[in-house]
C-alpha cells in the first residue's frame, strides 16, 4: 500500500516530534513521521536517576511557538494532575526522566506519528520523494529528516569492539559490574561527570579505581549565564547564519561551553562526593582526574583489560592508565542517513560531508524546489551552536512549518537586546560574500 503524504518525517525524536506537534492541528496538510522504534524513548542508555535538563522545561517542543498547544510541558503537568506540586517544588531544572516522559506522552498523543515503521530508501521521482519500508511505501512533496547523531567511537577505540569497553549511549544497557574493577571514563563533558557520579555512587558495585581523563585543562562548567544564553536566540541564529562559512567554525569552538560544559550543579555534587568520601565516610572512591589528557592509543594488556595512553598537554609526558572496564563520554557525531544514499549525489555537503542548509533550514540539493529536504540536528555550522540543543527545538520546528506552509503560521520572531553581532556597515559586504 502507498501513502500519499504532503510531508513525510524520517525520525521521530524531540526535533521531528516538534514538527509533528505544530503540524498536527494543521488540517490541510496531510503529514507522518516515521520511525524505526517500536516504543518512543529517548537517551535511555544516559536516564539516569539524578539526570537533569540543561534547558528551561518552557523550552519544549511547543510553547515558543504556540502556548495554546495541547502537545506543551505544562498541558502534560496538567493532564498528569501535578501542575500545583510541581511550581511549589521550585525545581531549578527538571528531571530528565519527567522531560523524557513529557516526550513519550506527546508522541503516543499524536496522531500523525508512525513507530516501527524504518524508512529504508528514500528515491525521488516525477511524483516526488517515495519512501521505502519493510511494510510497504509512502510518497511526499517534502521531507523533514531528524534521525538523530551517531556515537563518536575515536579511532584508536574502535578495535576494541567488547561488552566492557562502551559509549554512554549504551551506558545503562551494557555497564557490566564493575566491583573490584579498574575503571576508565574518557570525555570531560556532562556525560563523563554522571558517569562517574553513578559510579561512585555504588550502584554498580565498589570500582578498585576509577579514572577520568578529559582533553579540557580542568572539570569546565556549562557557560549558563543571560549573555551567553543569547547564543540560543532567533536574533542571534539569523545573525550567525548570515556570515561566511569560513568564519563559521572558529566561532563555534569558541563557543562551546554554552552547549557543552558541566551544569555546575553536577560540578558541585561531584566536588561535595570526594569531600564526604575524603573526609567523613573514609571511604575513598580511589577517584583521579586526569585533565588536559588526549588519548592516543590503547592496547590490549597481557594481563587482561586494556591499557591506555594519553599524551599531557600540561607538561607534555605521556601517561600509561591500565583499564578493565572503558567508558567513552566522547559525543555524537552528524552524518547523512543511510537512507539518503540514493540522493547523496544531489546533496550539497561541503568538504567534512556536513549539510549546507538554508536559513529555513532546507538542504540546498540538485531537485526541484517545489520539492524540499529539510534537516534538523545538521547545522552546527550553517546555524550555530544552538542547533543540537532542545533550545530553539520549537522556533525551528516552527520555522520550517512555516516555510513549508509558505506563511507564517507560527510567530518565529523575538525582541533582541541591543547586541550588535555583525558591524552594521558590513551587513551588505557579508550577505554579498556568503552568496
Amino acid at each position: 500500500m502507498t501513502v500519499q503524504l504532503d510531508i513525510a518525517g524520517i525520525g521521530a525524536g524531540p526535533f521531528n516530534l516538534s514538527v509533528a506537534a505544530l503540524l498536527a492541528p494543521i488540517q490541510t496538510m496531510r503529514s507522518r513521521f516515521f520511525d524505526k522504534r517500536e516504543h518512543f524513548d529517548w537517551h535511555p542508555g544516559m536516564m539516569l536517576d539524578d539526570a537533569k535538563l540543561q534547558t528551561s522545561f518552557l523550552k519544549d517542543l511547543v510553547t515558543a511557538a504556540d502556548p495554546t498547544s495541547a502537545y506543551s510541558f505544562l498541558a502534560y503537568l496538567v493532564a498528569h494532575r501535578r501542575f500545583y506540586r510541581f511550581i511549589n517544588a521550585e525545581f531549578s531544572h527538571v528531571q530528565r526522566r519527567e522531560f523524557a516522559d513529557y516526550l513519550k506522552w506527546v508522541a503516543g498523543k499524536l496522531p500523525n506519528l508512525q513507530l516501527n515503521h524504518e524508512v529504508r530508501e528514500v528515491q525521488f521521482g516525477e511524483n516526488g520523494f517515495t519512501l521505502r519500508f519493510d511494510q510497504g511505501e509512502a510518497r511526499a512533496r517534502h521531507l523533514v529528516v531528524a534521525t538523530g547523531t551517531t556515537p563518536r567511537i575515536p579511532e584508536w577505540a574502535r578495535p576494541h569492539d567488547h561488552p566492557q569497553c562502551l559509549h554512554t549511549h549504551r551506558y545503562l544497557a551494557r555497564v557490566p559490574g564493575v566491583d573490584g574493577q579498574r575503571v576508565v571514563v574518557v570525555g570531560g563533558g556532562q556525560s563523563g561527570a554522571e558517569v562517574v557520579l553513578d559510579l561512585m555512587s555504588g550502584k554498580r558495585g565498589k570500582p578498585a579505581s576509577i579514572t577520568w581523563l578529559s582533553r579540557r585543562q580542568t572539570l569546565e562548567a556549562l557557560d549558563e549565564t543571560p549573555f551567553s544564553n543569547e547564543f540560543f536566540t532567533p536574533y542571534y541564529v539569523d545573525a550567525f547564519h548570515r556570515l561566511p562559512m569560513a568564519r563559521k567554525p572558529a566561532i563555534v569552538d569558541r563557543q562551546k561551553l554554552t552547549s557543552d560544559g558541566i551544569s555546575p550543579d553536577t560540578l558541585k555534587q561531584l566536588y561535595q562526593a570526594l569531600y564526604t568520601n575524603g573526609f567523613l565516610t573514609g571511604d575513598s572512591q580511589c577517584l583521579q582526574i586526569l585533565p588536559h589528557r588526549d588519548v592516543k592509543a590503547m592496547e590490549a594488556a597481557s594481563g587482561g583489560g586494556w591499557t591506555l595512553t594519553a599524551h599531557n598537554g600540561f607538561d607534555g609526558q605521556y601517561d600509561k592508565v591500565d583499564a578493565d572496564v572503558v567508558v567513552l563520554a566522547t559525543g555524537y557525531l552528524t552524518k547523512v542517513p543511510d537512507c539518503l544514499a540514493p540522493l547523496q549525489d544531489r546533496l550539497d555537503l561541503d568538504p567534512e560531508g556536513r549539510f549546507l542548509l538554508q536559513r529555513d533550514f532546507s538542504v540546498d540539493w540538485a531537485g526541484p524546489s517545489q520539492h524540499r529536504i529539510y534537516v534538523q540536528n545538521g547545522g552546527r555550522y550553517s546555524h550555530g551552536i544552538a542547533d543540537p540543543q532542545l533550545s530553539l527545538a520549537a522556533w525551528r520546528g516552527a520555522t520550517i512549518v512555516n516555510s513549508i506552509l509558505g506563511e507564517e503560521r507560527y510567530a518565529t520572531a523575538d525582541a533582541p537586546l541591543p547586541i550588535a553581532w555583525a558591524t552594521p556597515d558590513q551587513a551588505e559586504a557579508c550577505l554579498e560574500e556568503a552568496a
